[in-house]
């Protein structure tokens, strides 16, 4: 990447200061009463943890979650022999507009360019998605992996990995919705044909880390986020008491956790999704592996109506996730004239 290109600098407003703030405070959560035999006492006060995080924070971190170390070994390994691929090699299992899997580098937010490279999968196979943004446009398409030819541990990595973390997004899931105080499962039914995706990412030494970032400011659309990060660290998250730009300082072992926006609204508010950014250093390349948990692209995204009524009624109009996806991808590829759709354009 270079030099930089003025398509990556950052409004003024918006540029990261390089004296960071150490997030204090930041729950971390140990899920082992999931796999005791111990007193309820201990699964209720996970719960009720659980609660406060999505609450207060909007984003927290998990130990003892069950994945195991050798699954997540592998797939930072494959990640990094992937990434180390020539630009030409890896161009060619690159993704465009009707298949957005496989590597891509110039993505943006904001419409501001992204100071990373990334490789997408979905997880569910087959995966169906509308076919356009376009409101009008009812046809439908199915997504397709891509994977390298001379790298066959990428695919097998990843989709072992994959599979573990549709695990753990469901025991977060039932936590989150005992939280809300609804049944265990309650929200289960809305991810049978679930479109979730994994991505790999990898963020280059950037010579301009105060004009620049990996991925600017943004809340995560869909309804969870389970990330992986490496030692290296750069994930600020907006603390919602004060605004400030905080560091997740890396903690070995664990999974941070990101309330999507589709559990605001489900929650209507009572848990919010939070903003959040990666910065970028000037020595050091950064790795990281998300993986988005998102529901059937048919669903309809609204308040649940057992927490609405007339003291608090809706605050959402329905809204089908797969156009909103489409639309949000499609802001994805090229700087638009206008922000890209968020769910405060459903607000009533």
């Amino acid at each position: 990447m270079g030099e930089v290109d003025p398509a990556f600098i950052q409004a003024l407003e918006h540029q990261p200061k390089l004296d960071i703030t150490e997030a204090e405070g930041i729950p971390l959560i140990d899920l082992s009463p999931l796999n005791s035999s111990d007193t309820d006492a201990y699964f209720s006060n996970l719960v009720a943890e659980i609660g406060d995080a999505c609450k207060n924070w909007g984003f927290f971190q998990v130990i003892n979650h069950g994945v195991p170390s050798r699954c997540r070994e592998k797939i930072e390994v494959a990640a990094r022999k992937f990434f180390a691929l020539s630009k030409e090699e890896k161009k060619k299992v690159g993704r465009d507009e009707v298949n957005p899997l496989g590597y891509y580098d110039t993505e943006h937010t904001k419409n501001v360019r992204d100071w990373k490279e990334v490789f997408d999968l979905t997880v569910k196979k087959p995966t169906i998605k509308p076919s356009s943004h376009e409101s009008d446009d009812k046809e439908l398409i199915q997504l397709m992996n891509r994977w390298p030819e001379d790298l066959p541990e990428l695919r097998e990595a990843c989709e072992d990995y994959a599979e573990e973390m549709v695990k753990l997004a469901y025991k977060l899931l039932e936590l989150i919705a005992l939280s809300l105080g609804l049944p265990k499962t309650r929200l289960n039914g809305f991810f049978k044909d679930h479109a979730s995706f994994l991505r790999l990412n990898r963020y280059p030494p950037c010579p301009a880390p105060h004009l620049v970032l990996g991925v600017g400011r943004h809340k995560d659309p869909i309804a969870l986020t389970v990330l992986a990060q490496d030692e290296v660290g750069g994930l600020e998250v907006k603390r919602k008491t004060d605004g400030e730009w905080i560091l997740v300082k890396p903690t070995p072992n664990a999974y941070i956790i990101n309330v999507g926006d589709i559990i605001q609204v489900w929650s209507n508010d009572k848990y919010e999704s939070v903003e959040h950014r990666v910065m970028v250093n000037s020595e050091k390349e950064r790795f990281s592996i998300p993986f988005f948990l998102n529901p059937a692209n048919s669903t309809w995204v609204e308040p649940l109506e057992e927490l609405i009524n007339k003291q608090n009624p809706a605050k959402y109009k329905p809204y089908n996730w797969g156009e909103f996806l489409a639309n949000r991808a499609h802001s994805n590829f090229e700087k638009l004239d206008v922000e890209n759709i968020q769910i405060s354009h459903f607000r009533i």
